[in-house]
């Protein structure tokens, strides 16, 4: 069970990495717009780390890496969810070159070993992510009671503002009822901004949507993108407040307000860190040179940034479309057996994609594939399991299986270049019954070296016209018995 949860909080993290990246991308292209823009845009890699599913257009961001596996059940699966049962486990990034260095990495099932490799991978990386999230939120609950008993003693000024000698900086602080806390001595000329900074940050509930992204970020926490992404919507939240009093109070009071956000800062002992909204919390520097060259936007600028916002967050949070299937000829995908043409057999998500784009004899299930590279013969070793459909399993339909096989074999053949030698393990309830196929048995079927086939798509559609016309011995094909 912790394993499954695991494996969603990855597939749920990779998402969020992706569109944390189109947020970065969007926040250069919103850099002269309000940060209330930037900040909002926040919300889209907020719901991605919130929730596993999300809704189907396509009008997605993220069909720049869908996953071929994607079928539209509502979440993005880069990690698939029976992968620990995989004999060959793999990962599609939606990026093709990290797709193969995954692979590598990725131990196969030895099916004499007493313990599946992946499966006890999954586990301990389960344990080490449950045990980080312990660790943070044990930390995180402590931090906050000690600022807690620290303004125990706090005395009430007006309303739900606060006045403390054990602070040194002004924060919120609260769930459900904030409050204000500020430090004693603060001058009067600082305190009606410093105030309305803490009071636009409770009209808009960053009192809780901050700890909740930080609660996020604790359940992600093994993912270094979500922290910086904690830190840029900590940073990107704090420079809109800092608009908002400006335009309230006016542009006169960036001196001064410049002034008392630094001498907070250099003051700031840590404590207040743990409030999540201190004043002076973060980003001093960036926020200071923000205040003094803030300029009122246009409503030009702020109509096109309302646009940019609203179509980076729609196409961020929908899921796209499933791909649709590719055209078939004669039931092969001949453009999607093209694309995945390799010229080595350890390039385990090539060869992957051409066994899934053959077609399965009818009554099997695919049950993984397993691959032999460390010496010649180079060999790939496709298992399938029986379902209902092949229970009555006789000669006949041995040798229609055997002559369905054959055919992708020679395609195999044709599409992987240094390949020696295929298999076919098919089991049914503790039986199995094996194919295998070399490559002298393909090219003496075809006439010549079945790769100079693979060269285009019109020498493919060949190979498989003069395939349909071959049967199982290798003899022309009576009509009505072709593939």
């Amino acid at each position: 069970m912790i394993t499954n949860l695991w494996i969603t909080i990855l597939n749920m993290s990779i998402t969020a990495s992706y569109v944390a990246v189109m947020v970065l991308l969007a926040r250069m292209l919103l850099r002269g717009a309000p940060k209330l823009f930037s900040y909002l845009l926040w919300s889209a890699v907020i719901i991605r780390l919130l929730l596993p599913v999300s809704f189907t257009s396509s009008f997605s961001i993220l069909r720049l890496v869908q996953p071929e596996g994607h079928t539209g059940n509502g979440a993005m699966e880069f990690v698939p969810g029976n992968i620990g049962l995989l004999l060959q486990p793999a990962v599609d990034m939606g990026i093709g070159s990290s797709d193969s260095l995954i692979h590598n990495l990725l131990p196969a099932a030895v099916p004499a070993a007493s313990v599946n490799k992946m499966q006890l991978l999954l586990w301990a990386g389960s344990t080490v992510w449950l045990t980080g999230v312990i660790a943070l939120l044990l930390y995180s609950v402590v931090s906050y009671l000690r600022i807690v008993r620290r303004v125990r003693t706090a005395t009430l000024v007006s309303g739900n503002i606060y006045e403390s000698d054990r602070i040194v900086s002004p924060f919120v602080c609260g769930f459900v009822k904030p409050r204000i806390y500020i430090p004693t001595g603060m001058s009067a000329q600082e305190l009606p901004y410093i105030l309305l900074h803490e009071q636009t940050h409770i009209r808009r509930r960053d009192y809780l949507i901050k700890p909740l992204m930080f609660l996020l970020v604790i359940i992600h926490w093994f993912n270094p993108l979500m922290w910086l992404s904690y830190r840029l919507m900590g940073k990107d939240m704090e420079m809109s407040c800092d608009e908002a009093v400006i335009r309230k109070l006016g542009p006169q009071i960036r001196s001064s307000y410049s002034g008392s956000l630094l001498a907070l800062a250099v003051h700031r002992n840590g404590l207040a860190a743990g409030s999540l909204l201190a004043f002076g919390e973060s980003s001093v520097k960036a926020r200071i040179k923000h205040i003094l060259a803030y300029r009122q936007p246009s409503s030009a600028r702020v109509a096109g940034s309302i646009v940019v916002l609203v179509l980076i967050i729609v196409g961020c949070t929908a899921n796209p479309q499933p791909l649709q299937p590719a055209k078939t000829y004669s039931g092969y995908a001949v453009k999607q057996l093209l694309e995945s043409r390799t010229l080595y057999i350890g390039n385990i998500s090539k060869v992957s994609a051409l066994v899934g784009a053959m077609p399965l004899p009818e009554g099997l299930e695919g049950a993984g594939i397993e691959l032999a590279t460390s010496s010649r013969p180079y060999g790939l070793t496709v298992n399938y399991r029986m379902n209902d459909k092949a229970s009555m399993w006789n000669e006949e339909l041995e040798a229609l299986t055997r002559e369905s096989l054959l055919s992708n074999s020679v395609l195999l053949f044709s599409l992987i270049d240094n390949v020696d030698i295929i298999n076919y393990n098919l089991a049914d309830n503790g039986i199995t019954y094996s194919f295998t196929f070399t490559r002298e048995e393909a090219d003496g079927l075809a006439g010549e070296d079945v790769r100079h086939y693979a060269a285009d798509e019109a020498g493919l559609r060949k190979l498989i016209e003069q395939l349909a016309g071959v049967n199982h011995d290798g003899q022309p094909a009576e009509s009505g018995k072709q593939l």
